[in-house]
């Protein structure tokens, strides 16, 4: 099951506005104080990039009344998609996020930022930052900056564009150069699968590339909803699992997995009427 999370909103940085003040949004909690103070390296990015707009901060809470679903996660994992301009980043995670399509896209200028809750098993949530790049190559120096503090991504090409399947090898090699001395847990995506029509690459030989590399393989369409919540899900549960084993761990200096809020144990009032009434002299 897939919970979203937060309010969705928007905020751009520009160099000229650092250092800005926290931005604060009427029924935010500390939580959702944007990423973007807290992580040094976007304050590098953006005196390199002389008043470029680096990235866009988008999340989604879904509330009831006056009463906001509070949120609860085990951990929190920090994803990235990449591949290709025009391969349907952008659509695909917002159809993850949000729930919808967007007919029209506009390219992604640095770097968009999304959140949403997973529940991987019954009362166990992770919460996904979720990190979608430009695929041009002027934004590949924005994007480089992100691969170190993630922990999984998609990799995406699209099924009808073998040109873009033909450079998820250049992709691969690069982030394998970046994401030192971390590790990166990926998943190879076929996107736009419902122009099966239109296909120049075959579910074989994507297949054969995501074995070679010791990657899954899925193919999704964000346009007809098809596997884009299994795509992440299988994702996230991955990661956990190699987390529970410990083969990754949560280390001071790297944002890619860290510890989530648990509630403290709350007892019954049976249990409290018992603590009430044992001798303590």
């Amino acid at each position: 099951m897939l919970l979203p999370f937060h309010h969705l909103c928007e905020h751009s940085i520009h160099p000229s506005a650092l250092p800005a003040p926290r931005p604060t949004w009427s029924g935010a909690s500390s939580s959702d104080v944007l990423a973007t103070h807290l992580d040094p390296d976007r304050a590098v990015l953006c005196e390199a990039l002389a008043g470029r707009p680096l990235l866009r901060h988008r999340a989604r809470d879904k509330t009831c009344g006056a009463r906001a679903m509070e949120a609860i996660w085990l951990y929190q994992f920090r994803l990235i998609v990449i591949g290709d301009s025009t391969v349907g980043k952008s659509c695909l995670i917002r159809r993850f996020t949000e729930g919808r399509f967007a007919q029209v896209s506009d390219p992604t200028v640095g770097v968009d930022f999304f959140s949403r809750l997973v529940e991987i098993e019954p009362g166990k949530r992770i919460k996904l930052q979720i990190w979608d790049t430009a695929g041009q190559e002027r934004f590949r120096s924005i994007t480089r900056a992100y691969y170190r503090n993630s922990v999984g991504g998609l990799l995406l090409f699209d099924i009808t564009n073998r040109r873009s399947f033909q450079n998820v090898h250049e992709w691969l090699e690069e982030t394998k150069v970046h994401v030192q001395p971390y590790q990166i847990v990926f998943v190879l995506v076929g996107h736009k699968c419902d122009l099966d029509t239109q296909r120049q690459v075959t579910r074989h030989e994507a297949e054969k590339l995501a074995a070679a590399y010791g990657m899954k393989y899925i193919e999704t369409s964000a346009r007809d909803a098809i596997n884009v919540e299994k795509a992440f899900t299988d994702l996230t549960k991955d990661i956990y699992e190699l987390v529970k084993r410990g083969d990754i761990t949560i280390q001071e200096g790297w944002e890619g997995v860290k510890s989530g809020f648990v509630p403290n144990v709350v007892h019954s009032s049976e249990e409290v009427v018992k603590s009430e009434r044992r001798c303590l002299c």
